[in-house]
């Protein structure tokens, strides 16, 4: 039998690279962009704004700890992404179905945004919860 190493299947390397790229590194980019055109309404929309983007701060901050903790193959990192992934999520779909955060989406089309930010991080659980890489790198 071929070790786990030597077939490739243990490592971080493929998708699971990638989905470490994006819990440290476009998410926070993703917030930096929209903490900059928010930062400016947060005299008009006050309180709201200011807990929503606190919100979005902690969910971005849990994402960078899960993908740091997959880097470092920490015991809990797999658990630690399954959260960051379903509070991304739901941050995600709060932000879309509120007036809260300043946007310059189209009429009628938030529905979109929202469905294309289900389908984001759904792909993603089912990888986390599904990959051979995973389980065979994150065993121990």
């Amino acid at each position: 039998m071929v070790a786990p190493e030597v077939a490739g299947i243990n490592g971080i390397r493929g998708w699971l690279l990638v989905l470490c790229a994006v819990l440290v590194l476009y998410q926070p980019l993703t917030l930096a962009v929209e903490l900059s055109t928010a930062l400016v309404a947060l005299p008009i929309r006050g309180l709201p704004l200011g807990l929503m983007l606190a919100a979005r701060l902690i969910v971005t901050a849990i994402g960078i700890a899960a993908g740091l903790a997959l880097v470092g193959r920490r015991p809990a990192a797999v658990s630690l992404t399954k959260a960051a992934l379903l509070l991304s999520a739901a941050m995600d779909q709060f932000v879309y179905a509120t007036s809260i955060m300043p946007n310059n989406r189209l009429p009628g089309t938030t529905p979109w945004y929202a469905a294309a930010s289900l389908i984001f991080y759904s792909v993603w659980l089912a990888y986390v919860f599904r990959s051979k890489r995973i389980r065979r790198t994150y065993a121990d």
